[in-house]
């Protein structure tokens, strides 16, 4: 028996200017350059009606209506399949299926719409599944939808390491600054509470910008004004005999 997709364009709007909108989308983008649109799709074998999947609240998503009559949509096109080798019996037996496993209340636009229900019906039939541009931008919104949640995960995981990774490199460079320092009687590190306040100041100073350490040149400098400090005070000292056999 002879497998025929029916394809609309999404045209339920409540704006006549939504509607000539979604029209002019699929012109230019299915028609214009055969990269696709938004479209609704149904599958028709054995009989005049064609099968789909809509939304619901409860119940079975899978739907009936008179092929090429769906008063929702404004019919396209219509595309031969192949042929199934099995009997209307076997067809219907699969339809009862899909019915329990595609529950109204499931249908998400990106990843399990009307287009997605014509596949897995096209599948079971035997009968090749529809043309990529049928469903492309809902295969393309999901891929997206997917590539952000997992840039989401990740960057929340790096933070997580970063926090943590900090977290101890804190703990070492404090641990290295109350092994180094000088402990006095009545000093706050002598009080477990007083400790850390001393380490969270001395990190503090330790990545502040004034207590970078002095460089060779700041160094030599230091020591000659040291020198000429010393030479000018022996200059202004008077000399003077501390001899006890001085006359």
């Amino acid at each position: 028996m002879e497998v025929i997709l029916h394809v609309y364009d999404v045209t339920n709007g409540a704006s006549d200017k939504t509607n000539n909108t979604i029209v002019q989308i699929n012109k230019i983008f299915k028609d214009g350059i055969g990269l696709g649109g938004i479209f609704h799709s149904a599958v028709q074998v054995y009989g005049d009606d064609e099968w789909s999947f809509g939304y619901c609240e409860q119940g079975t998503g899978v739907f009936s209506c008179p092929a090429g009559k769906n008063p929702m949509y404004t019919y396209r096109e219509s595309i031969k399949l192949g042929t199934t080798a099995f009997s209307i019996f076997k067809v219907n037996q699969i339809l009862r299926e899909l019915s329990r496993e595609w529950p109204g209340h499931s249908y998400d636009l990106l990843s399990k719409n009307c287009n997605h229900f014509c596949d897995e019906f096209c599948e079971r039939l035997g009968v090749p599944k529809l043309p990529g541009w049928v469903n492309r931008f809902a295969h393309a919104g999901d891929t997206a939808a997917e590539i952000a949640g997992n840039t989401a995960y990740r960057l929340r995981q790096a933070k997580t390491e970063i926090v943590a990774a900090s977290k101890v490199a804190y703990r070492f460079l404090a641990g290295v600054a109350s092994n180094n320092s000088i402990v006095t009687p009545g000093s706050p590190v002598n009080s477990p509470r007083g400790s850390p306040r001393f380490q969270a100041t001395w990190f503090k100073n330790l990545i502040s910008s004034g207590s970078k350490p002095s460089t060779s040149s700041e160094l030599e400098n230091r020591d000659e004004e040291v020198m000429r400090e010393r030479k000018q005070q022996e200059a202004e000292t008077p000399i003077t005999n501390s001899s006890r056999y001085a006359i």
